[in-house]
């Protein structure tokens, strides 16, 4: 079988996803299945891969799929339960107070408390969170949805507390090449995604201090009466400090911290910041933004959620002081620390093999498997949500319906991720064959490094952001490509770390124009309908995004060795 031959067979089923979920706009709970049973026929017929490792492969998938679940569960259920017990509308309320300038609200309310939701959360939460609090604020729907899209870039590589570095790139770290690449570099997997997790964070950094610049003129150039790219640049200074108020603390947590923490910490420094700025006016211009009057705008800017939206903002009474609707976040925060920093013994005790699970070559294969449950964030997200319970008063009932509200989105996300993460791990996997040819992800890279060559650099955060558009998610990209692009990588001959850091910066890039993303931030606001409108706009951060990080990664593979 030709290379050629073995790549287009091995592209086949992410080709298949792509053409399912895009081309024929078929649900994800029904395309995924068929991707799965795809890859699975293509690794037994054309890898000639027992049926033994296919199955272990599928239990190993469905083992990570536990561990994605179970954070998801409790970040969606820690979000409800505060919107529950009022919290949200005591943060929501507070912002009101702080800043009439449209251009201050998108760098505080947008860009900082957005990020905090995606780095606390992730899935998607920012824009279902953050758009109708700025439509509460006065912003027009379809503002609302595009600044929520962009809020979903920087933050989203360590969003849920790190979950597409610590489950999506670690998933990604399978097969016998990868494992001869960790020896021969005296590394661990912890090892490995800490030197994935220092070099994404340098790339968002450097990338993302734009981010809310970019949102302020997005906003004055589709949404403002001049219609003007350059009228939001008048705050350009005190935008620059919000980028920097986030990036900063952001870069230096991932370094010295790891994949959990950059977002969550990036944004709480960050809105102590540009709160503290804010009411103070320091760096705000004497001009002061706004939307063309109400009755202006067009028909397309409008939902007919502004005005019924506003109303349950303002029947918010602001009873719950502000520190204590934010306190579960700094108990979270607290929490992870307390088990992730080396000086305590806590995540030793989690981690010890009393409290995991796991299953040692499966079904009398190589491949073997493990979770540890009280490790996972998770465990810290329930545990705050028990203590939000007590510490908000809430009542049985209300508790119930936070409950209720995240089960049902995770049994939807639990079906499609039941065969995303398996097919993934098959597709890994599939180097187990009779057949003598490399795993479909290694085939895949070894043509991509015949034709392409050198210049890969510029082109690895393009395929990440690929996966992202098409699964509408970082971590299921990361999941898919992390063998692909390290493949590439040990071709070239260049860092892997490097490339894989590169996949899940573009990864996180696509999210801003991932279909899941603009869908559900759409029906959020009620704009169905609209989404090609919003893709439209959406895809110019993205391309600012992905060509910037793709310099940055040729500039690190050759010229700036620290980076690579």
């Amino acid at each position: 079988m030709s290379l050629l031959t073995q790549a287009a067979l091995a592209a086949m089923p992410i080709a298949l996803a792509a053409v399912l979920l895009v081309g024929f706009r078929i649900a994800a709970r029904w395309a995924m299945p068929l991707v799965y049973v795809a890859a699975v026929a293509i690794a037994y017929f054309a890898w000639q891969v027992p049926t033994t490792v296919i199955a272990a492969a599928s239990v190993d998938g469905l083992f990570k799929t536990a561990d994605i679940l179970l954070i998801v569960f409790g970040a969606l259920l820690l979000l409800n339960t505060l919107q529950q017990s009022g919290g949200i509308g005591a943060i929501r309320h507070s912002f009101h107070h702080l800043s009439d300038d449209r251009r201050v609200q998108v760098v505080i309310v947008a860009w900082l408390f957005g990020s905090f939701i995606e780095g606390a959360a992730g899935f998607g939460t920012p824009a279902a969170i953050a758009a109708p609090l700025l439509i509460a604020l006065g912003f027009p729907a379809a503002c609302a949805v595009m600044i929520g899209l962009m809020i979903q870039s920087t933050a989203v590589t360590f969003g849920a507390v790190g979950t597409p570095i610590i489950i999506g790139v670690n998933s990604g770290l399978g097969g016998e090449q990868m494992q001869a690449y960790l020896v021969a570099h005296h590394l661990d997997s912890a090892g490995y995604l800490q030197a994935v997790t220092t070099r994404a964070a340098t790339f968002h950094a450097i990338t993302g201090t734009l981010m809310p610049s970019l949102m302020v003129m997005m906003m004055t150039r589709f949404y403002g009466a001049q219609r003007s790219w350059t009228a939001g640049l008048s705050i350009l200074p005190f935008s620059l400090l919000g980028g920097l108020a986030f990036t900063i603390p952001y870069w230096l947590t991932a370094v010295f911290l790891g994949p959990e923490f950059p977002s969550l910490v990036g944004a709480m420094v960050g809105l102590a910041i540009m709160t503290y700025a804010a009411r103070n006016k320091f760096l705000i211009p004497g001009d002061n933004w706004q939307f063309p009057n109400d009755a202006d705008w067009p028909k397309e800017w409008c939902s007919g959620f502004e005005k019924s939206t506003r109303e349950a903002s303002d029947s918010v009474d602001g009873s719950m002081p502000t520190w204590l609707a934010w306190l579960p976040y700094v108990l979270l925060a607290g929490l992870l620390l307390l088990t992730r920093l080396k000086q305590f013994p806590i995540g030793g005790w989690l981690k010890s093999s009393a409290v995991t699970i796991s299953w040692t070559k499966i079904f009398g294969t190589s491949i073997s498997t493990q979770t540890q449950p009280l490790y996972l964030p998770a465990c810290m997200l329930v545990i705050v949500v028990i203590l939000t319970y007590f510490l908000h008063r809430m009542t049985w009932s209300a508790m119930r319906n936070a409950i209720t509200s995240s089960t049902r989105v995770i049994v939807g996300a639990g079906f499609v991720l039941v065969f995303t993460v398996p097919m993934v791990r098959v597709y890994i996997e599939s180097g187990g064959n009779a057949s003598g040819l490399p795993s479909m992800p290694l085939a895949m890279a070894e043509w991509v490094a015949q034709t392409v060559g050198g210049v890969w650099p510029a082109l690895a955060g393009v395929i990440g952001a690929l996966g992202a558009f098409i699964a509408g998610s970082n971590t299921v990209s990361n999941m898919m490509f992390t063998t692909f692009q390290h493949g590439v990588a040990e071709r070239l001959q260049l860092s892997s770390p490097l490339i894989v850091a590169l996949q899940a910066v573009g990864a996180a890039a696509g999210n801003m124009i991932a279909i899941h993303n603009v869908v559900a931030a759409s029906a959020t606001v009620g704009l169905l309908g609209q989404e090609g409108a919003s893709l439209r706009k959406t895809i110019l951060p993205t391309i600012y995004y992905l060509i910037v990080v793709g310099l940055l990664g040729l500039a690190a593979a050759y010229w700036l060795p620290n980076l690579a």
